[in-house]
């Protein structure tokens, strides 16, 4: 009889061990199942935040300033828009997100590679970067359903993830590059002239058609300038720079001007172009343009390229000596480099170019309308 009850309550403990293991078995599960869903949904969420903050950075190129009609309020609602529009574009468990106006900030970030640093957005300066926030929570896209976790009594969770993008548009030189060539031209132009031509001066008879991909000619609101040098007076001579060998040939600036400055060439300034504490970089050069260059000008027409801005320039010649304070972006839009010297020209008006291997600046008005390419800096 002793033994029959024990059996009974040996099996009973069995049985309620038994059902203790399994429900411990199905709350691991339930875990595990709803676990992997919360992973997959804020990998998700985080891919809905960075592709937002970085297409919206893209929108703090400003485009207005060509035209002398920039505006930063305009620049900040585009951005705005543009990261809610890519947001909803990345779905999260098969919704499209919504932002809502504290999820979005843009602001300035004087070295976005400093994980520390907090983003100024008192609007003192131009905006660099855009930062957004992903959630699902009770008011804002709803909570994370869980399933297999109802049994325990859990049945949502809220989470949330952020993204921070950047882009730089102030430098104090560049290097290479870490794929291609550098897209600069090695022509010099007066810092006088260039200033007038921000300031207004200057004519507007061609324009460029993105669409197309040409040059036409009318007008754009974008004011252009010739860069080819006309005459020996104030406020001096334009003419080429040698960036590599102090005797770079025709061919050597007929190359330039159609891939750009490469390493090699770089490889002569220790790797870099870059002012130094002054503000300032000599460079070697030659007063005057070569007319042997006008069919690699033409073949580059619409294309943005960065050009140096010197303000002295000393020797004759060969001889010369350009001081560069200053990068502009700029691109070609006519060029005559045949018939009598008052019909040579070179016509280049303001454009943004994004440009790699640029050195960040301190300080800004050391390059004009260049950028860098936009990326997540957290």
């Amino acid at each position: 009889m002793k033994r029959r009850q024990f059996r009974r309550k040996r099996n009973g403990n069995i049985l309620v061990l038994s059902a203790v293991l399994m429900v411990m078995i199905m709350a691991m599960l339930a875990f595990a199942v709803d676990l992997g869903y919360l992973y997959v949904a804020r990998e998700e969420m985080q891919r809905s935040a960075d592709s937002a903050a970085l297409a919206a950075a893209w929108d703090l190129v400003d485009s207005g300033a060509l035209t002398g009609d920039s505006n930063v309020y305009v620049m900040e609602e585009s951005a705005r828009g543009r990261a809610a529009q890519y947001a909803s574009l990345n779905q999260v468990l098969r919704q499209s997100p919504a932002l809502a106006n504290q999820d979005i900030a843009i602001g300035f970030l004087s070295n976005p590679s400093d994980p520390t640093a907090s983003i100024d957005l008192s609007g003192m300066n131009t905006p660099n970067t855009v930062w957004v926030r992903v959630r699902r929570t009770e008011s804002q896209n709803g909570r994370i359903p869980f399933f297999m976790a109802n049994v325990l009594g859990i049945d949502s969770i809220g989470a949330e993830v952020e993204a921070t993008a950047s882009l730089l548009n102030s430098f104090q030189g560049f290097q290479t590059p870490s794929s291609g060539n550098l897209a600069m031209l090695p022509f010099a132009l007066d810092q006088d002239t260039w200033y007038d031509l921000v300031s207004g001066i200057g004519t507007d008879d061609w324009k460029w058609d993105a669409a197309m991909g040409q040059v036409q000619a009318g007008a754009d609101g974008i004011l252009e300038l010739n860069l080819y040098p006309q005459g020996t007076g104030s406020p001096g001579n334009r003419g080429t720079i040698d960036i590599g060998s102090n005797n770079n040939s025709t061919a050597d600036i007929a190359r330039q001007i159609v891939e750009g400055i490469s390493p090699s060439d770089l490889s002569y300034h220790g790797g870099k172009l870059e002012f130094d504490c002054h503000g300032e970089l000599p460079l070697n050069g030659d007063t005057g343009i070569s007319a042997g260059v006008k069919d690699e000008l033409e073949s580059i027409k619409g294309e943005p390229r960065i050009i140096p801005i010197f303000s002295q320039v000393s020797g004759p010649g060969n001889n010369a000596t350009y001081t560069i304070v200053q990068f502009a972006g700029i691109r070609i839009m006519e060029v005559n480099l045949t018939g009598s010297q008052s019909s040579k020209r070179v016509v280049v008006q303001p454009a943004n170019i994004v440009a790699r291997g640029g050195i960040p600046s301190p300080t800004s008005g050391t390059t004009a309308f260049v950028y860098s390419p936009v990326w997540l800096v957290r």
